[in-house]
């Protein structure tokens, strides 16, 4: 009895010992580089999905015991997977819009942008306000914004608002302006500009709160147009190879429809929503809540410090180079934002607070150090990760502030080779030293993470990440001034757009890395950004998108 006791448990240990069959898995993906963005194990061969989760990672061969009858295996022919990449500072409504009305992204000039204009109400015929959105002035032979006397010849008498590609100016014709009741005599509201040329004429560009003189006739848009808007966004974004954005400056209303859209299978992204500190009121009262299947997550508020660079609305210590009457303006007035800031830290919600100026920027840490003054540092990063989005231009003593706050920094690549031919012109030789400072900010501490502001920017992860790495605008060219050790390793590029994103929103268990037990939000490129030169990673595409195992996008 004894030693057949013995025998027993010696085949007991034995079997123990074998390797359990492994299950079939939902999806294998192999056929190219894996880059899984941990430490341990940053290569891979393949990756096995199961129920939504990463259930392998390793080689081939150990893909190839996962695959089952029902088992869907993705052949990347060479392609480069990586973690899901995340949009971590993006409009979602407006990339839709973007899709949906004229967009005037790429004009050479004013001439172009009222060329366009004039196509477009000749072939879309509207009857109502004209909208649209994307010109930038720089780089166009006039070497001036976009105005009124460019538009109104080609208008047909219609109203026409047309947004700078920033968000934070607007050109209204002749005809907006009077339908608005906008003259002269108008005054300006707090924290906005009405400019004028030097015959004290209207030019028909508004800044920032004085855009709302205009806005005001625009409809409000109808639930259908909010959802072709979505569903338009969600279409742009999973073909760019994002698989979760967080969307910025969000009307209330639209956390509840994107929740239903979720709810019947319509959300193949993952939203991280910031609503705007306007429409805030059921956040601070209800707390942070999410859909059901994950994808929908309302935890933040978004807030607006100044304005923008180009529109010289960002706040600067000292004036602009290229404007000594103007340094900024407040878009919130610090006093105004303290009551905000407080009401979120009670209610558990994180603060995204817009930042572009240098002093701007000081402004938003003077105001998160107060709002947490008698807080433990080590609770602040753990717990409300209260974020400056943009942090463009700080002064390089307050670049330490970041880490000792626990204060991330959104940034977006983009702007950095997008502003590259007005940014010096307008700070001066000096205040570059701590513009688009992304590596000073990461040697110092502080978590930096990475978006596109889209619809601000096209939104194309391959330019934020080639911006990134190599700091040139997309012909190749920078200029000796323009700071080139702010550019990033791949590794820390990669870390930009997939592991610090996660941690912004809280999810650091869940997503960011390809590791056995997290959601499966991948993404694959036809490019490798890892060895590729630089100025290929631009050129190429996503091929793979997925989101919670679900293939939501795959190149034809």
């Amino acid at each position: 009895m004894r030693s057949t006791a013995v025998a027993l448990s010696a085949l007991a240990l034995a079997a123990s010992a074998l390797p359990a069959r492994a299950q079939p898995a939902d999806l294998v993906i192999w056929g190219g580089p894996v880059h899984t963005g941990e430490a341990g194990q940053p290569r891979a061969e393949a990756v096995a999905v199961s129920a939504g989760r990463i259930a392998y990672v390793g080689d081939r061969k150990g893909a190839q015991a996962r695959v089952g009858a029902t088992t869907r295996v993705v052949d990347l022919k060479g392609a480069a997977l990586f973690p899901g990449f995340t949009d971590a500072h993006a409009h979602l409504r407006g990339i839709g819009e973007r899709e949906l009305t004229l967009n005037l992204e790429g004009a050479a000039s004013a001439a172009e942008a009222a060329d366009r204009l004039r196509a477009y109400v000749a072939e879309r015929r509207p009857t109502g306000l004209v909208q649209g959105r994307g010109w930038i002035e720089t780089g166009w032979p006039e070497g001036r914004f976009l105005e009124r006397r460019d538009i109104d010849p080609v208008s047909g008498g219609l109203p026409v608002i047309l947004v700078r590609a920033d968000g934070h100016a607007l050109v209204a014709n002749s005809a907006a302006l009077k339908a608005a009741g906008v003259d002269e005599t108008t005054p300006v509201p707090t924290g906005g500009q009405i400019l004028k040329g030097p015959d004290g004429k209207l030019t028909g560009v508004l800044v920032d709160n004085a855009m709302g003189l205009v806005r005001k006739l625009a409809a409000a848009p109808s639930e259908a147009d909010r959802l072709a808007a979505f569903r338009a966004a969600f279409k742009v974004e999973t073909a760019y190879g994002w698989t979760g954005v967080h969307s910025m400056s969000v009307a209330w209303p639209d956390v509840a429809l994107l929740e239903q859209m979720a709810a019947r299978g319509e959300a193949p992204l993952r939203v991280y929503n910031a609503v705007d500190a306007g429409q805030a009121g059921p956040l601070f009262e209800g707390g942070p809540r999410q859909s059901p299947d994950g994808r929908i997550t309302t935890r933040a508020v978004k807030l607006y410090m100044d304005g923008a660079l180009g529109s010289r609305g960002a706040v600067l210590f000292a004036p602009y180079a290229d404007a000594p009457h103007i340094t900024g303006t407040y878009v919130t007035q610090p006093e105004a934002a303290k009551p905000i800031l407080a009401k979120a830290r009670d209610a558990g919600i994180q603060v995204s607070m817009h930042a572009i100026g240098d002093k701007g920027n000081a402004t938003v840490l003077d105001l998160f150090e107060e709002a947490f003054r008698n807080v433990p540092a080590n609770v602040r990063l753990r717990e409300p990760r209260w974020r400056v989005e943009h942090a463009q231009v700080v002064r390089p003593a307050d670049i330490p502030r970041f880490a000792q706050g626990a204060v991330i920094a959104s940034m977006q690549p983009s702007h950095a080779i997008g502003d590259f031919h007005f940014a010096p012109a307008r700070l001066g030789d000096a205040r570059l030293d701590g513009a688009y400072a992304w590596k000073s900010l990461l040697k110092s501490g502080a978590v930096v993470v990475g978006g596109s502001d889209a619809p601000v920017e096209r939104g194309d992860p391959l330019i934020e990440f080639y911006a990134a790495v190599a700091r040139k605008d997309l012909k190749g060219f920078s200029a000796p001034n323009w700071r080139p050790a702010e550019a990033l390793s791949r590794e820390e590029a990669l870390r930009l757009f997939t592991s610090a994103p996660a941690f912004a929103r809280f999810a650091e268990d869940e997503l960011g890395t390809i590791a056995v037990g997290k959601r499966a939000d991948l993404t694959a490129f036809s490019v490798d950004l890892m060895t590729a030169p630089e100025a290929e990673i631009p050129k190429g595409h996503a091929v793979l998108t997925v989101v919670d195992g679900q293939v939501v996008y795959a190149r034809e």
